[in-house]
């Protein structure tokens, strides 16, 4: 099994070892390196598909240490997946959790990315500081059941307003993405909640690098997602860089929901970056101030 190594901490990928440009895959916090499996199949035909494991995600290790779940640690293990591999630059595909690793490889190791996929991304990081204190609320309390209980409370996490659509639209999946969940150790799991999921900083105070990214952005969210919608609405107006790509009647495990629909998306959005043909936002489309007019005037100088 390929293994990287980040200081003493041992993270495993999956290889497809195809030709074409790289691609790193970063799994969401219910999910893990099999969450990708939908997706590694059809691009593995274009693309050199690697997914990986985050730590306290078995087969990578599982530390007991709390102080070994941060997000630079998330940042150093994915670059760390990028060297075992011999990967100089690879497109970034994040989902959730992931997606706010892929923004901040973006932000901080861009030299690394050719283009970032942020999928779902955005949670903890809704506007005004009692969206923040509420979902800061939740992680905790849930890391604290999960020590009570020592046991991930998979199918209730799973029956959650954001993930009951892809119930509905493919049972088996959500099944399978409840055993995945479950098979989790419980005990990174909480330090996963306290040190990355309420230790990372909010989008929102990170807004000026945001604001400097330059790597092609394909931003993408359901639109009954509610905690990341409006997240990746203000991405999109903040960030020159960045499309926006709204799934209807979709939740969060957008990879999952909509597979076609993701994997088209994804490979139509790489190959304009491969081929040279993706584009930035025109700054003229950026308002100063205020909202343009229905008529389309422009703002006076």
């Amino acid at each position: 099994m390929p293994q990287a190594k980040n200081q003493d901490v041992q993270v495993h990928f999956e290889d497809s070892s195809g030709s074409g440009s790289p691609i790193l895959f970063l799994h969401e916090y219910a999910g893990d390196h099999r969450s990708w499996a939908v997706q590694l199949k059809p691009l593995s035909a274009r693309h050199r598909c690697l997914a990986s494991s985050a730590r306290g995600y078995p087969p990578s290790d599982c530390p007991d240490r709390s102080e070994a779940y941060t997000q630079d640690a998330m940042n150093n293990d994915s670059l760390a997946v990028l060297d075992a591999a011999e990967v100089d630059k690879a497109h970034i595909v994040g989902l959730s959790m992931g997606a706010f690793t892929a923004l901040q490889l973006a932000q901080f190791h861009s030299d690394r990315v050719l283009s970032v996929t942020a999928a779902a991304g955005g949670s903890g990081s809704a506007e005004g500081q009692s969206a923040r204190e509420g979902f800061v609320t939740e992680a905790l309390g849930l890391a604290a059941m999960m020590e009570k209980t020592r046991a991930i409370p998979a199918e209730a996490m799973c029956k959650g307003p954001t993930r009951v659509q892809l119930r509905s639209k493919n049972a088996a999946a959500w099944q399978m993405s409840v055993d995945h969940l479950a098979s989790h150790p419980w005990q990174p799991a909480a330090h996963m909640l306290r040190g990355v999921q309420v230790g990372r900083p909010s989008l929102r105070d990170q807004e000026d690098t945001l604001r400097t990214v330059s790597v092609p952005v394909l931003l993408m969210v359901g639109d009954e997602d509610t905690s990341c919608l409006n997240v990746n609405i203000w991405l999109k107006q903040i960030m020159e860089c960045a499309r926006l790509m709204v799934f209807p009647a979709s939740g969060h495990a957008l990879n999952l929901e909509e597979p076609d629909l993701f994997n088209n998306s994804l490979l139509n959005f790489l190959a304009l970056v491969d081929k040279g043909e993706w584009r930035p936002r025109d700054p003229a489309t950026m308002p100063k101030a205020g909202v343009h007019t229905a008529l389309g005037l422009a703002e006076s100088d």
